[in-house]
């Protein structure tokens, strides 16, 4: 009943005690029209629920390019219809962990609908008898809006990673084929540089073979670090340093050790953390564990917090958490 009370009265006090907004950069591209990260950390709701007011900004760490190549094949894939449920096809299902691969296939749908070929026929790309697999809400959104009639089956996008979806996928895939000695073959549509997790899992050579999955990827965009990062990021910290305390989210590998460089944490010998650099009031949240991984397992930089969900009610919980805990200490 005490705490209640005290988080009652804080949020009451919150503009006279703490005038001064929590700047909170997150390290990705702001999604349009809305984006829920920005709907929530500004959100007045937020303020008086924690006690606390963000001011979020955004700053996109990476570039994307997509291969031609790679949506070319997937081009000739739709066009000859080899992806589907008909015996001969070459691929029984699709599988997204990102949006620039979502782009990628948006853009060889759009070709040939600008070609007034195959497209002009609105069950073009003639995918909706196969399951759709997506990691998480952002990708599924972005392939929901993909027109086709009817819509495409997306599933997997409560899984958050990479391990997950492919456990996920195992145990769909075969009630999606359930009478197939061996399941048809997935199209995995990825960046330059990714994970092997999900074909790994899903092509073990521990799982019985009528359970094995075979995944070829086809590689139809790369991505880099965005020139302007790390002088965007320096604006940023010059702008907020007079802030008490303020916040990274991190959403990605990409980018991280210009983050870091950008903080002064890094060692110019070593490539690791110097604890030395850190300034006590600018704190990193990741996303979730693959990032928090990297940062740990590359530079030796564990961050302050790490999401337990993916999601703009994750990073605020972690980042709250923090908040808290470190006020019980003081």
């Amino acid at each position: 009943m005490t705490s209640s009370l005290s988080e009652i009265n804080r949020a009451a006090s919150s503009e006279a005690d703490d005038p001064m907004p929590i700047p909170i950069l997150l390290l990705k591209t702001k999604s349009t029209p809305n984006d829920s990260y920005e709907d929530l950390f500004s959100s007045s709701q937020t303020c008086t629920t924690h006690g606390r007011s963000f001011e979020p900004r955004f700053l996109s760490v990476l570039s994307h390019t997509i291969h031609d190549d790679g949506v070319n094949r997937l081009d000739g894939l739709l066009k000859s219809r080899k992806i589907g449920y008909r015996d001969g096809c070459d691929y029984g299902g699709l599988v997204f962990t990102s949006q620039r691969a979502v782009e990628a296939f948006a853009r060889a749908l759009t070709r040939r609908i600008d070609r007034r070929e195959d497209g002009s026929d609105p069950s073009w790309p003639f995918l909706q008898d196969i399951p759709i697999y997506s990691v998480g809400p952002a990708t599924t959104r972005a392939l929901k809006a993909v027109p086709q009639q009817p819509a495409l089956q997306v599933f997997g996008d409560h899984t958050g990673n990479g391990e997950a979806l492919a456990e996920f996928i195992l145990e769909h895939y075969a009630r999606w084929y359930p009478n197939a000695s061996s399941k048809p073959p997935l199209l995995f549509l990825v960046g330059e540089t990714r994970r092997d997790i999900i074909p790994r899992i899903l092509m073990s050579l521990a799982l019985p073979a009528d359970r094995r999955i075979r995944v070829d990827e086809e590689v139809v965009y790369s991505t880099g670090v965005r020139e302007p990062f790390s002088a965007d990021f320096d604006v940023w910290l010059r702008e907020t340093q007079s802030s008490p305390s303020r916040w990274v989210v991190v959403f990605s590998p990409t980018g991280c050790d210009s983050m870091l460089r950008g903080l002064g944490r890094l060692d110019a010998i070593t490539g690791q953390v110097d604890e030395q650099g850190a300034d006590g009031r600018t704190f990193i949240a990741t996303i979730g564990p693959t990032t928090k991984s990297y940062l740990i397992e590359t530079f030796g930089c564990p961050p302050d917090v790490s999401a337990k969900s993916p999601s703009p009610e994750g990073v605020l919980q972690a980042v709250m958490g923090y908040d808290m805990n470190n006020e019980v200490k003081r």
